[in-house]
């Protein structure tokens, strides 16, 4: 693995689920791996969970891991080419990028969308420019379209949970495939849709479910994404008989960055739980309490998000730890 910015990089997402598992077990296994080695934790909007868990996850490996917050800390960068930078923009990512690339030895950057210019958004133009002109592995906490160690952990969590003696295996012993549901729910701000079209895109290329996604009209997310997924816009239908609810708001995709929906009767709680096959429910958190997800369902026996959270550490060493090996293998793709 050079780099890690979306499943597309994976070569088999059940090895790398299982990896991660074993972290768990064991996270000091691979305490000298990254000895000697540093990573920089870039972020051009605010994280916790996310930079947190990979600083965990650095250091297990024996890692150094360094943070710097770019708007508050640092240069207004530029990524257009050919800029004329007579504007607020400082310094321009070629010239930054090559920089870290002798600092570090991996490069974390967290982008975020404007939800303003979907082209741009979805063309990853930022991240991008960082792979590009660094001339080190990077990996994604966070773009414009996609998380993609949210989704890992997402998929690390519905998979030590559905491997567990209870409900997962059938009469015969045998273990069937969980029905997995995204469901959108309210939120009081627009949002992107990158937890969404990951989550989405992971499930896919787990290929152990069955995966469906409800929201409101309007709120289609891009197909590429979505695969083969069952759509609907009757949210009861969706979770009837679920094993797992993923809630989550997204802005509109066609008409971009727009909220043309905000009616509470999305909201998850314990009535949309009693259709469910006791449903596991999960959330990327933060969560917005008693708008996305009532009280009773956050603080209930059903709901594994602090779980969820916790196993953002083991997706991020899984990841690194990849990383890592692939730069063993390869000492030359430092090339800057």
């Amino acid at each position: 693995m050079k780099n890690f910015l979306s499943v597309a990089d994976v070569s088999n997402t059940n090895e790398l689920v299982q990896k991660a598992l074993a972290y768990k077990n064991n996270p000091l296994v691979d305490k000298h791996l990254g000895a000697g080695k540093r990573m920089g934790l870039l972020f051009l909007n605010p994280s916790m969970r996310t930079r947190l868990s990979t600083q965990i996850a650095a250091a297990n490996l024996g890692m150094e891991c360094i943070v710097f917050n770019v708007g508050q800390e640092g240069w207004s960068l530029e990524f257009e080419e050919e800029a004329i930078m007579s504007g607020t923009t400082v310094e321009h990512v070629k010239d930054a990028a090559p920089v870290l690339g002798k600092y570090f030895d991996i490069l974390g950057i967290r982008t975020f969308p404007t939800l303003k210019d979907k082209a741009e958004d979805y063309s990853e133009f930022y991240i991008k420019q960082f792979v590009k002109y660094s001339g080190i592995p990077v990996v994604s906490l966070e773009s414009a379209t996609v998380h993609p160690l949210q989704s890992l952990t997402d998929i690390i969590t519905i998979s030590e949970t559905w491997n567990s003696p209870l409900p997962g295996r059938g009469a015969g012993g045998e273990v069937r495939r969980p029905k997995v549901v995204l469901t959108w729910a309210p939120h009081i701000k627009a949002l992107p849709q990158c937890v969404a079209n990951s989550f989405a895109q992971w499930v896919n290329a787990w290929g152990e479910a069955d995966f469906v996604i409800a929201h409101p009209e309007d709120y289609e997310l891009d197909k590429k994404f979505t695969g083969n997924a069952t759509i609907t816009h009757d949210q009861n239908y969706a979770l009837r008989d679920a094993d797992f609810v993923y809630v989550k708001n997204w802005s509109t995709y066609t008409d971009y960055g727009k909220i043309y929906n905000n009616d509470p009767k999305w909201m998850f709680d314990n009535a949309k739980l009693a259709l469910t096959n006791q449903a596991k429910v999960m959330h990327c958190l933060p969560v917005r309490r008693n708008v996305e997800l009532s009280d009773e369902i956050l603080d209930g026996a059903n709901s594994i998000v602090t779980q969820q959270a916790g196993n953002r550490v083991w997706a991020a060493q899984a990841v690194l730890s990849e990383v890592l090996e692939n730069s063993k293998r390869f000492p030359a793709f430092k090339t800057i």
